[in-house]
């Protein structure tokens, strides 16, 4: 593991513990991200694979209920700023896409396995929404350059992932048991991102949920 895959530092620790799905993470004390190296990353096969085994669709009322808290606490208070949206990592079932849409907006999808058509790179967005994704994310730093070059100024980025505890709690944290969770971002790492990126944080949980938005510069 040479570098930081978000902000390219080179004095990365290694995290070790026998209780872990891999004794080979790595943390980043520059951005705080935690993240495997690249030659335990999972096969896209695999991965794609994972992706259909989860029951995520309107029959779920779990998952719905959720998107339905993320809009009414993070986008209906802005909605009137946006008109046309990005569901970035939609998955098979691109449910939140059909609930933005709902709210009267106008809504692209992608996702690299099962819609993978990139016509959105020519686009402009008032609103992208990455949910359960950027822990999957292998090359965060470009995901990232990509996303904001089709966000316009002064629109939002919002993002659902759960933010790790840290390093000295990893071995009992549940979220890094799915073998597609590849990458972690902190609290730490979204203020880093902050600090390094046209970005301010509108809203937030600080567990799960952060919406960014973009500055001019």
């Amino acid at each position: 593991m040479n570098r930081c895959r978000l902000c390219t530092a080179e004095e990365l620790q290694r995290i070790a513990d026998e209780d872990m799905k891999s004794d080979n993470y790595y943390h980043c004390p520059e951005c705080d991200l935690i993240m495997l190296p690249e030659d335990e990353l999972p096969a896209p096969a695999d991965e794609r694979r994972r992706y259909l085994d989860h029951d995520n669709t309107f029959a779920t009322s779990g998952y719905v209920r959720m998107f339905e808290e993320f809009i009414e606490e993070f986008i209906e208070p802005r909605l009137e700023e946006m008109e046309k949206a990005l569901d970035f990592g939609c998955g098979p079932g691109p449910v939140l896409a059909t609930m933005l849409k709902e709210r009267g907006l106008d809504v692209d999808i992608y996702d690299p396995y099962f819609f993978p058509e990139e016509g959105f790179q020519e686009e402009k967005y008032d609103l992208i929404t990455s949910t359960e994704v950027f822990e999957h994310l292998s090359s965060p730093a470009e995901e990232l350059k990509m996303l904001l070059d089709v966000l316009k100024p002064g629109k939002y980025l919002a993002l659902m992932t759960s933010l790790h505890p840290g390093p000295e709690e990893m071995s009992g944290w549940n979220y890094r048991h799915d073998d597609t969770h590849i990458t972690f971002f902190s609290w730490q790492t979204v203020k880093w991102l902050e600090e390094n990126y046209p970005l301010r944080i509108a809203a937030s949980d600080r567990k799960k949920v952060v919406l960014l938005r973009r500055t001019e510069r």
